[in-house]
């Protein structure tokens, strides 16, 4: 590696020296407030790195990755949505009594593996990104030993992320197998002149939409996600279902991009099936459930299925508007589950719709910001969600998937239903007697209380003024800084 390698990697380079830097000050001293400080600047500084990487060339660092303005584009978002994360954790874990320390080891961790994943350009690179995550997140799952379903939901999503993996690794065997590589450009280069995909290759390639499809948690690979979004902390939570996937969505993106997948009329089949399946499925199953984790996690399974709808499109205005949906997502979902991890206390989670009703009467600044969050994830005009789908359904349109439009239109407006019904709980009149709140402390009220009122902002403000984000987005993400390969006759068309 060259100096200009690493210069390219540091933003990675500085989540791991904070990985290593707070493990040596655990050793030394334990202390919550320190280690978060830690953890906090780390994130800060290799966010802050970026702008340095910004206005540069595409760089490759021979064989493994690839940094351009999509990577750095996807890094930063992962780095302030993990910065939000770990100012929840704070709140969350300082009114309990369980060791937290190593708890944000694991969070550097696991965002560095996220990094990874959407720099990747290699089979290798993918599946070291890929574990470093998946691994991470074990621990975090079932960080709070002392719960009754922490444990049970940490073992099923280890059981079931290590049967992915072993498909994914099988499947990329199959496929370098058939084309003789590993890199994403070897097998764009070895497959651009193929009508159809070898039966070898498209086996090898549906094996790994198998592993990439328990990470995203779309159907049929979706039964972990309620367990372990129940059993998992509040703020693990969050970050499984905006951090963990972002990353692997950005991987999906490069490396179909780079193939140019798009053009097989097999694969598409199969990512067709497979949204609208995942639609239907979230939706209608977050209509039975009265516990408000359940709740988010069927609706983080109909959302991606949203995503995949411009995924199909194949275009920069679908990998825009991905990137688009996926900001706003991450705001309301971290928002949404901020207030369940304000609302929670030593005892467990506040996660059944009973903890929320008359939450207007008793926490009405919180209710307010829960229900903006709620809104946005129904589509509702003026939050950052609305936005974000109105872009979905332009993709969609702009490459006449007219079955997929039908079906998001169809499924936001069965959405609706389970957003406005825990709305409405916590518009009711509290129940008699119920306890007071309890008063923050104030370090514990600025980590929660002024996180989400930022979130807040933010949402409001991209559904209010959305072209800022559009063109942040558009000047950073192109298929030329995305692809290089001569033969890309989808990109052309596209263009």
């Amino acid at each position: 590696m060259s100096q200009i390698d690493f210069h390219y990697l540091m933003p990675l380079l500085i989540l791991t020296g904070g990985a290593l830097l707070t493990m040596l000050v655990v050793a030394i001293k334990r202390n919550h407030k320190i280690i978060y400080v830690v953890t906090a600047l780390s994130l800060i500084g290799s966010f802050l790195y970026l702008f340095e990487l910004r206005g540069l060339q595409r760089h490759v660092v021979e064989p493994l990755f690839v940094i351009d303005g999509f990577a750095i584009l996807y890094i930063g978002l992962t780095l302030l949505t993990s910065l939000v994360i770990s100012m929840m954790s704070y709140a969350y874990f300082e009114q309990r009594e369980e060791r937290k320390e190593e708890y944000y080891i694991l969070i550097l961790l696991a965002t560095l593996g996220a990094c990874t994943l959407v720099i990747s350009k290699h089979f290798a690179s993918l599946f070291l990104g890929l574990e470093v995550l998946s691994v991470s997140l074990y621990a975090l799952i079932s960080y709070l030993r002392m719960r009754e379903r922490s444990d049970e939901a940490g073992i099923k999503y280890l059981i079931l992320a290590a049967v992915s993996s072993a498909f994914l690794l099988f499947g990329m065997a199959l496929v370098y197998a058939s084309t003789g590589t590993m890199t994403f450009e070897g097998i764009a280069a070895s497959i651009a002149s193929a009508y159809d995909l070898p039966l070898l290759m498209l086996t090898g390639f549906g094996m790994m939409i198998i592993g990439v499809g328990f990470k995203l948690s779309v159907v049929p690979f979706h039964m972990w996600t309620p367990d372990v979004y129940e059993g998992a902390p509040a703020p693990v939570t969050a970050f499984i279902a905006t951090v963990s996937k972002g990353g692997m969505l950005g991987l999906l993106i490069r490396l179909f991009m780079q193939v140019e997948g798009f053009r097989f009329q097999t694969l598409v089949l199969i990512f067709t099936i497979v949204a609208i399946a995942s639609m239907f499925a979230g939706n209608l199953l977050a209509l039975m459930q009265r516990n408000v984790k359940r709740i988010l996690a069927y609706s983080s399974i109909s959302h991606l299925g949203y995503l995949l709808v411009a995924f199909l499109a194949g275009n920069e205005l679908g990998v825009e508007a991905i990137t688009f949906y996926l900001v706003a997502y991450f705001i309301t979902t971290v928002g949404a589950f901020g207030v369940v991890t304000m609302l929670s206390d030593s005892e467990g989670d506040a996660e059944q719709l009973e903890d929320y009703r008359g939450l207007l009467w008793r926490r009405p600044w919180t209710a307010a910001v829960f229900t903006a969050m709620l809104l946005s994830l129904a589509g509702i005009p003026l939050t950052a969600g609305f936005v974000g789908k109105f872009y979905i359904l332009a993709a969609g349109v702009n490459t006449q998937l007219w079955l997929l439009v039908a079906m998001l239109v169809l499924n936001s407006v069965i959405g609706l239903y389970y957003y406005i019904k825990l709305i409405a709980v916590m518009f009711q009149q509290p129940e008699a007697g119920r306890e007071p709140v309890e008063r923050l402390r104030p370090s514990i009220l600025l980590a929660s209380a002024g996180t989400l009122a930022v979130l807040a902002l933010l949402l409001l403000y991209i559904g209010v003024y959305p072209t800022g984000l559009v063109n942040l987005i558009e000047g950073l993400i192109s298929p030329a800084t995305m692809v290089q390969n001569p033969s890309a006759p989808l990109l052309e068309a596209a263009k």
